[in-house]
């Protein structure tokens, strides 16, 4: 493992317009620095909506040919969501972009009864866990972040952890912060692992107010990020040896 470079663009994503997103993420990323791995807002270039007419056919996906546009020329990998049309189901679908282009997906394990996700899309059924750089990067969605049999962390025979990184992104509204505060803090303690979110800011089509609080925090729940509320690029960066070392001194994992 190498020590990882991770940028969190919390930005307040212009609802239903995926042209104007893509440009709103390019400008907003232009004078930034070089960085292994960016994180955007679930759903990035729509918000968290419900409109299924607006999902991207998967085959070929606007949103699937910006995102490796831009890994490439940055030469970093990427991690959002978007909604795509599958055959005949609808997905809020995980991507994670290589630099090379290279796709692995997550579906979306928890729908959000509350807002109606699950009357539209297809939940997951298995955890996606992704190597990259060395590190193993479990991948979740927001919602998911509520149950955290989805990501328990174990070691296999040899005593390795099954991942290093557990990676969040989320349209999070303000009224539940506190909730989406304490648990991030309870994944990384729990899994011993780093724990990187990212959310949105700004007000949706629903009236749903955001207050970002995108984050990253380490193996012993301290903040290498705190949770601010303005529109940012962040960038955080996270030391392999301190979570090598971490582990060996508090080895909770051998009694999970």
């Amino acid at each position: 493992m190498q020590d990882l470079s991770v940028g969190i663009l919390q930005f307040d994503q212009i609802w239903q317009d995926k042209t104007a997103n893509f440009e709103r993420i390019v400008a907003l990323l232009a004078a930034q620095p070089k960085i292994d791995l960016l994180l955007l807002p679930e759903m990035f270039h729509t918000g968290f909506s419900m409109n299924i007419e607006l999902a991207d056919n998967w085959s070929d996906a606007e949103g699937i040919h910006f995102l490796k546009q831009l890994a490439q020329q940055r030469a970093m990998a990427i991690y959002t969501s978007l909604m795509v049309k599958d055959q005949y189901a609808y997905y809020n679908r995980g991507v994670f972009i290589a630099p090379n282009g290279e796709v692995t997906c997550y579906d979306k394990q928890k729908a959000f009864g509350l807002g109606g996700e699950d009357q539209y899309f297809v939940a997951g059924k298995s955890e996606t866990i992704v190597s990259y750089k060395n590190w193993k990067i479990n991948l979740q969605i927001c919602y998911d972040l509520r149950f955290p049999e989805l990501v328990r962390n174990r070691l296999d025979k040899f005593g390795t952890a099954a991942y290093d990184l557990l990676l969040n992104v989320a349209n999070w509204p303000e009224k539940r912060i506190a909730h989406w505060d304490a648990l991030l803090k309870a994944r990384a303690i729990e899994n011993q692992c780093y724990v990187v979110a990212c959310n949105r800011v700004g007000t949706d089509g629903n009236d749903l107010v955001y207050n970002g609080h995108s984050q990253t925090i380490d193996m012993l729940g301290n903040y290498l990020l705190a949770p601010h509320e303005q529109e940012c690029f962040y960038v955080v960066h996270l030391a392999a040896n301190s979570l090598i070392e971490g582990r060996k001194t508090l080895p909770f994992l051998k009694d999970a």
